[in-house]
């Protein structure tokens, strides 16, 4: 028998960690929280009779839950609006310790509600023993549940993976491209949703990536009709707003003349920010104007009604800024001002989705996504877009003042995201799987 401790961040890593160097097999002997995460003493090839001889124990000796276990059960298996029936208090508890032993990935696996209904055997059979206790007591219990939940979570998620690619093969199989694509979980199941039950091989290597590319919103806006009107331009620190602004003034120049056109500097916070943009208007012959609040502006405007093109640039800021609502303030002293969002694809899906949460109250009408030619992947851009239903009117993919801009198209977004695999080898980890697809879906059953 192999027993060995390991120690994680959390839960999940935890149990990695034990799946990866022990394997399926392993047994779970105790779980502990420490300060630098959580402590996993794990047994290999487990003989119960060996580890009683040693601790000098009779054959009548049986290891039970202890009471925080006990509780564990009985808080997964009886929410507080459900009561089950009495059971027999006096059955061994031995088989039911479910969180002492990781589930075997095997076709004949448990599934999710089997354990779950194990789990209430079990804390009916103790729930009479189970006394009050104090404050401390109880915080230092909840953390260990959390613990025990977590790993419990870990195992039914795998086997519901598992399960997955057993009876839905092709299903698992575009879910895993998806991951690949580095499109979030939620999304991928929501595009694996609008698949045919019944595909073949064929179908499933090509449909998801046209569901993926129908539902990116696009706009279809020219550049060479790109103008009329204020146009103001929003988003966090460094996602090339700026120069995204040249680019778009330099081709309504081309098209309108420089009498035309007009730039707008409303950030006020940054250093040089007014600077790089006169720097832009004196290359195209266009005349720049600073707004540093929504009284400015709305005169700026006012003194700007005939110009065809108004581009406004504003000061990048996060969504935990407080100076971002005066900001708002600022852009809504004209009724006429359209909002465009620009987002960096290089950018982390997460940060993506905070960026559009944080810029939500002023009703961004449309979207840029520039940097491009910066992203290892697009799935966490596209996943975003997506999630939030934003329109595209063009890319960007480089610094070039006028070239490098393009209207904006879902099919070559989604080529683009797929070439980009082709320099990475990598493929997703089956415990990220099980992370993403396996637990929503099992619980769902339980």
């Amino acid at each position: 028998m192999k027993i060995k401790r390991f120690v994680a961040p959390d839960m999940r890593q935890a149990m990695r960690q034990v799946r990866d160097e022990q394997g399926p097999d392993a047994v779970i002997l105790s779980t502990r929280r420490l300060d630098d995460g959580i402590e996993i003493i794990a047994a290999l090839d487990y003989d119960e009779a060996l580890v009683r001889e040693a601790a000098g124990q009779g054959n009548d000796a049986v290891p039970r839950l202890t009471e925080r276990e006990a509780l564990f059960a009985a808080e997964l298996a009886n929410p507080p609006q459900r009561r089950e029936a009495p059971r027999d208090t006096h059955r061994d508890t031995r088989a039911s310790a479910a969180p002492r032993t990781a589930p075997p990935a095997h076709p004949n696996a448990p599934q999710a509600h089997s354990s779950a209904a194990l789990a209430a055997s079990v804390a009916d059979a103790v729930r009479a023993s189970v006394g009050p206790a104090n404050d401390m007591a109880v915080n230092t219990m909840r953390a260990e549940l959390n613990s025990l939940r977590e790993m419990l979570e870990v195992q039914l998620s795998a086997l519901r993976w598992n399960q997955t690619e057993r009876e839905q093969p092709l299903q698992a199989r575009v879910l895993r491209e998806m991951t690949r694509l580095g499109i979030d979980g939620d999304v991928a199941r929501s595009l694996c949703a609008e698949l045919p039950r019944t595909m073949t091989p064929e179908q499933a290597r090509y449909l998801p990536l046209g569901i993926l590319s129908r539902n990116i919103r696009t706009t279809g806006r020219e550049l060479n009709t790109f103008g009329g009107g204020v146009v103001a331009f929003v988003g966090t620190t460094g996602v090339g707003k700026t120069t995204t602004i040249a680019k778009l003034a330099a081709r309504a120049v081309l098209r309108h003349g420089a009498a035309n056109v007009a730039l707008v500097s409303a950030d006020q916070y940054r250093i040089g920010a007014g600077a790089q943009l006169e720097h832009y208007g004196r290359l195209l012959g266009v005349r720049v104007f600073n707004a540093h609040d929504a009284t400015s502006l709305r005169n700026v405007l006012l003194q700007l009604r005939g110009r065809h093109t108004v581009l406004v640039d504003t000061a990048g800021m996060a969504g935990s800024d407080p100076k971002l609502q005066q900001q708002f303030d600022t852009l809504r002293a004209s009724s006429d001002v359209r909002v465009c969002q620009v987002l960096a694809a290089n950018a982390q899906s997460q940060s993506l989705d905070a960026a559009i949460r944080a810029y939500a109250p002023i009703a961004p009408q449309t979207a840029i996504l520039t940097k491009l030619d910066e992203a290892p992947l697009l799935g966490g851009a596209l996943s975003a877009l997506i999630r939030h239903g934003l329109s595209l009117d063009y890319t960007t993919d480089g610094q070039r003042v006028p070239e490098d801009i393009a209207v904006a198209d879902s099919r070559k977004l989604v080529c683009l995201a797929a070439q980009l695999l082709k320099n990475r080898n990598d493929e997703p980890d089956d415990a990220v799987l099980a992370d993403r697809f396996g637990l929503p879906a099992m619980a769902a059953t339980v």
